[in-house]
């Protein structure tokens, strides 16, 4: 299994709960404006631009312009670079796990 290049600022973007929602709504129902994205909710404008920002710095999302909007869509490439990661390590746990049950087992 290959470890994935720095998965720290993808994890630490995904560690906030309104950037897990702005995900979720990006994932169900692709493209949106910011207005799109705040609409509902009692959030800004101003603080939803902020967390698609720290969002695109991880490169979970990317923002295009159509006509005068600016949409914001996810990318899928981190996320799945992050589940590899975690497959990792939960492959290693288990590893692990396993030895310590064959050295109790010898006992």
């Amino acid at each position: 299994m290959r470890r994935t290049p720095n998965p720290a600022p993808v994890f630490a973007a995904l560690g906030d709960e309104l950037r897990l929602r702005l995900l979720e709504r990006l994932a169900s129902s692709g493209p949106l404006s910011i207005t799109r994205l705040t609409s509902g909710t009692r959030v800004t404008r101003q603080a939803i631009t902020k967390h698609l920002h720290v969002l695109a710095s991880a490169g979970l999302v990317r923002c295009s312009r159509q006509g005068r909007e600016q949409l914001w869509e996810l990318t899928g490439e981190p996320l799945r670079e992050a589940r590899q990661q975690l497959d990792l390590i939960a492959h290693q746990w288990d590893r692990a796990l396993q030895r310590l049950k064959a050295h109790l087992g010898e006992e």
